[in-house]
């Protein structure tokens, strides 16, 4: 059996085709490209059963991944993170069988690191030297550490009030790490220069192909550890929409296999209040997005105001009978309150955004009773300390504590 059942790269738009084994960007028609696998003689080789007994990481999917060597593979063993049933947060927005996917206790503490695992090994396969890229943090630091892993020097350009601690990974790792005083299409517009002018890997997002495989395990994931029985719902929150696009083409590869029946989950693109595109263009019935001039968000994360791939996105959601949700900063800041207090998880502020979306579903009836909800936590709350402001009373010694009305 190969190690990779990769096939070739192709564009959604134009139908145009590519190799893996060079490197490519964009399609000619300025489309992203996507990763086909030869699924036909795949079916015939490899059985779930026989990934039940691999390592717990992204790897034990590695026919399905584009990495054709795993002498190419650059790892932190990232992959099969927690599917967290979240009891006390279900009942208190009536959802019964409410789950966390919990993607904070990954390598770099966030989902990115999958991207950065797969598209970095990839880079390494194709012999990538040097590669640049904007981020708005988190994808940054994990394509600087997994990149020094793999010998690769990277340039990031990020906005200047994107997490500190984002920055400080960056520069660990030895990237060449620059601020803009802007945003993330800001930070693009740079970077897609510097491209031109010294002739670097462009792994901005999904300017390259593999980024999207990475993002995909979350969705093989959750089809395996709920025995590939598909959930009613999945919520992602979205701004370059990279893992939601993942997620529904893992699904599909899943389906074509015979590995999982019945109808896709309904993904929920989850955006902000003032910064929701793809929100906008679903309601609107569109099949792509328009730039959000000024936009602004507490879950930094998805402060994405026009995305390269919004079409798939949209895609995705009509084809799974899915939709499009934003959600207030204040609102979120008091979910991820709400989920700390009664589940003991301190999440990122794009996940309280999710679970706040599934919470408005469910009062709209959208969600229905009964349904099993997934909501993608995308990243640990201890990179956003400045979300959480507090006063605490500070004690002299000997002194007593106060009463407290709920001590038992």
């Amino acid at each position: 059996m190969p190690f990779s059942y990769v096939s070739h790269l192709y564009c959604p738009k134009c139908k145009k085709t590519y190799s893996t084994n060079k490197k490519h960007q964009l399609c000619e028609c300025g489309s992203p490209l996507l990763v086909a696998y030869n699924l036909d003689a795949l079916r015939k080789d490899l059985k779930p059963e026989i990934i039940a007994n691999r390592e717990p990481n992204i790897w034990r999917y590695h026919e399905l991944l584009p990495v054709e060597n795993s002498e190419h593979i650059v790892s932190l063993g990232e992959g099969m993170t927690p599917l967290v049933p979240m009891p006390r947060l279900g009942r208190d927005m009536d959802v019964e069988q409410l789950y966390m996917k919990d993607e904070g206790v990954i390598p770099t503490g966030t989902f990115k690191a999958r991207g950065a695992a797969v598209g970095i090994s990839k880079a390494k396969e194709l012999g990538v030297k040097n590669l640049a890229m904007p981020t708005n943090g988190n994808a940054g630091a994990a394509w600087s550490l997994y990149a020094a892993r793999a010998g690769i020097q990277v340039t990031v350009v990020m906005p200047v009030d994107a997490p500190v601690i984002t920055r400080n990974e960056c520069a660990i790792a030895g990237a060449d790490l620059y601020l803009v005083n802007g945003l993330i299409s800001d930070a693009g517009a740079i970077v897609s220069k510097a491209i031109q002018q010294r002739n670097l890997y462009d792994a901005s997002t999904l300017k390259e192909p593999y980024r999207i495989e990475g993002k995909k395990t979350m969705g093989l994931e959750i089809a395996e550890q709920f025995s590939w029985k598909l959930p009613d719902v999945i919520l992602y929150p979205t701004g370059g929409g990279v893992g939601l696009i993942g997620i529904y083409k893992a699904l599909k590869e899943l389906q074509d296999l015979g590995w999982v029946q019945g109808k896709l989950p309904r993904l929920v693109a989850v955006q902000a209040e003032n910064c929701a595109p793809i929100v906008k263009a679903w309601n609107q019935k569109k099949q792509v997005s328009e730039f959000w001039p000024n936009s602004s968000t507490v879950a930094f994360g998805i402060n994405v105001p026009k995305a390269l791939g919004d079409f798939l996105v949209l895609d995705a959601l009509y084809k799974t009978d899915g939709c499009a949700i934003a959600v207030e900063d204040d609102a979120i800041m008091n979910e991820q309150r709400n989920v700390a207090h009664l589940e003991g998880a301190f999440i990122c502020p794009e996940g309280a955004a999710a679970f706040l979306a599934a919470r408005r579903l469910r009062e709209k009836g959208w969600i229905r009773k009964g349904e099993r909800v997934v909501v993608l936590n995308t990243g640990i709350g201890l990179k956003y300390t400045h979300t959480v402001s507090i006063e605490v009373p500070i004690l002299q010694p000997g002194d007593h504590l106060p009463e407290r009305e709920n001590y038992s």
